[in-house]
């Protein structure tokens, strides 16, 4: 199995440095500074995903319940 390093912070653009800071509060941190080998490519990710997930008319709390149960039905636990 392939295994990403955790960069320092120190290593990290600002942006995702904001993040790892906002997501430690949750347990989270580590995956930004693992995504951040790809900060450039993650950018574009997430000005996608929050985009669609926080907009429109569904809440994002039930486009979780969904993606989750979509996860669940496919055996993907990832």
């Amino acid at each position: 199995m392939s295994r990403l390093r955790v960069l320092p912070k120190e290593k990290l653009t600002p942006e995702f440095s904001e993040r790892v800071k906002k997501a430690e509060e949750t347990g989270r941190g580590t995956v930004f500074q693992v995504l951040g080998h790809r900060a450039d490519m993650f950018q574009s990710y997430f000005k996608f995903y929050y985009t669609t997930h926080e907009g429109g008319v569904v809440k994002p709390a039930i486009k979780e319940l969904a993606r989750l149960r979509i996860a669940q039905l496919n055996n993907c636990f990832t």
